[in-house]
């Protein structure tokens, strides 16, 4: 073999191989909570246990908790221990833990934020982080801009040494379209927009990911992929569970906030935007920030024309009964707060013209699925017989994006027999057969995103916004409403959220 051709097999060889991000620690400010011990630690421990972590690494939680280096390593191996009994590995939790640390104090004390700046310079001698600091918000959001502010006091808004710095901000981005124009401008004193990571977990997802491999790398569907052969799009996201113990927060929350707002918007743009001139961040970005442009604004008058809301009261999940939202742990009594929302939205394009976009969210409905139904017009013609065709539906393509991740296309085909009868049959792609490989946590692809400075799968300042321009007039509406219609549990949602669909002679899948 020729040296030429040996150059070109070593560099094919060295494009397989998995990039491992620089040098860098991990900052978690909240890190006694809830979010770090059951989603951020397991998915670095997985990075770690994949050897996709730089051997310089390390880990500083930051909360008012008191306690020491090895109280928090047990917490977190505690925690590993009781949610992914199964994926501890003794030698890899005693290598990745041994840079594991932990910092209490105060949010909005600067003496806090000084402690730390010379804690972080400490570990870069000690660890070889090289200067390269994430700083991930897993705190309140009442807490985001102190914690911003305390950064950029204290310098470390830039990375030690040349190195540099990222912020990760969790959901939720605001309460409305006036907090989180606030909370951006809040971080743009001290962070560039390019610093600057808004996490979605449901874009980690690879389903979600796949609604644009299934568009864009397959010519089949992009020709079909507008208003000349969609009815409508149907985008779902059902809970069978309540809101467990988070009754405080949901008081305050509301499913609008909790779902609708971001993952459901950012769904939304991943199916309607247009195909992007390359798979980059800036590519990506633009085109579902022209979606959500053209998403149709709505008045305060015609919320309830395009908006329905429930809560769900007392009823039956799986055979058990269960209670109603207001008689949960931290709910008041006579609540009006929204744990069920479905929307009719329009695209004002000339891909979607005309075409409706039903989307819903709820808590206590029958099961847990989520999923995207993209319902085809029915064929010009009626070529068969009535009696031929009975119990023949439209095509449907399905992209289920939890919990059994997959897609489906319903399609018309003969039964077999004598005679000639067409009915409606699902073609199936489970992604645990086809792969045959276990579907990686979303955490785990952002974290590694994060590290690599890929923000491909976060989202833009100007997303948010929008996104809320979109939603602010229905909270409006919703405003001092003092009443709400209640569903029973395990049912799929309010009377209402069917008359949206049926008033345009369509009904909501049953996924």
């Amino acid at each position: 073999m020729t040296q030429t051709r040996l150059s070109a097999e070593v560099l094919r060889d060295e494009t397989r191989l998995p990039r491992i991000p620089e040098a860098n620690t991990v900052v978690i400010f909240g890190a006694s909570g809830d979010l770090t011990a059951r989603k951020l630690v397991p998915a670095l421990y997985e990075l770690s246990a994949q050897r996709r972590l730089p051997l310089e690494f390390a880990v500083v939680g930051v909360a008012r908790t008191k306690l020491d280096h090895d109280e928090f390593r047990k917490k977190l191996r505690d925690s590993l221990n009781e949610y992914h009994p199964d994926r501890v590995s003794e030698d890899v939790w005693k290598s990745f833990s041994k840079n594991i640390f932990y910092l209490p104090g105060d949010f909005g004390e600067a003496g806090m934020y000084r402690e730390l700046k010379n804690f972080l310079k400490e570990l870069d001698r000690k660890c070889g982080t090289e200067g390269n600091r994430v700083f991930y918000m897993a705190s309140s959001p009442s807490f985001f801009s102190t914690i911003v502010e305390g950064l950029g006091e204290a310098g470390m808004s830039v990375g030690e040494n040349g190195g540099w710095a990222r912020l990760v901000v969790e959901k939720p981005f605001g309460r409305d379209l006036m907090s989180a124009r606030g909370l951006n401008a809040d971080i743009r004193q001290y962070f560039g927009e390019r610093q600057i990571y808004r996490i979605d977990h449901y874009l980690g997802k690879e389903t979600v990911q796949n609604i644009m491999a299934l568009r864009f790398a397959n010519g089949i569907f992009e020709p079909v992929w507008n208003d000349h052969y969609v009815d409508h799009v149907q985008i779902t996201v059902a809970e069978s569970i309540g809101i467990d113990a988070r009754g405080a927060f949901y008081e305050e929350a509301g499913a609008l906030r909790d779902i609708v707002q971001n993952h459901l918007m950012q769904v939304l743009c991943l199916t309607a935007m247009e195909p992007p001139v390359a798979f980059d961040a800036e590519s990506v970005r633009e085109e579902k920030v022209k979606v959500l442009k053209a998403v149709h604004r709505f008045s305060e008058d015609e919320v309830r024309k395009f908006a329905v809301r429930g809560q769900y009261a007392r009823g039956w999940v799986w055979g058990e009964g269960v209670r109603g939202y207001r008689e949960e742990e931290g709910v008041l009594p006579g609540s009006t707060t929204e744990t069920y929302v479905a929307l009719k939205l329009f695209i004002d394009n000339w891909r979607w013209a005309g075409v409706p976009f039903y989307v819903r969210a709820g808590k206590r409905l029958p099961k847990r699925a989520t999923e995207i139904a993209i319902q085809f017009k029915p064929t010009p013609h009626k070529l068969f017989a009535e009696a031929e065709t009975e119990g023949l539906k439209p095509n449907v393509l399905v992209v289920r994006i939890q919990p059994e991740e997959g897609v489906s296309l319903k399609i018309g085909a003969k039964v077999p027999g004598a005679g000639f009868k067409v009915r409606s049959v699902n073609m199936d792609l489970l992604y645990g057969t086809a792969f045959l490989e276990e579907v990686p946590d979303a955490y785990q692809r952002l974290l590694l995103d994060l590290m690599l400075g890929d923000p491909t799968l976060f989202i833009r300042a100007d997303e948010t916004e929008m996104a809320w321009e979109v939603l602010d007039p229905v909270l409006r509406a919703w405003v001092g409403k003092v009443e709400i219609p209640l569903y029973p549990a395990g049912s799929w949602g309010p009377e209402q959220a069917e008359d949206l669909l049926l008033g345009d002679g369509r009904r909501w899948r049953r996924p």
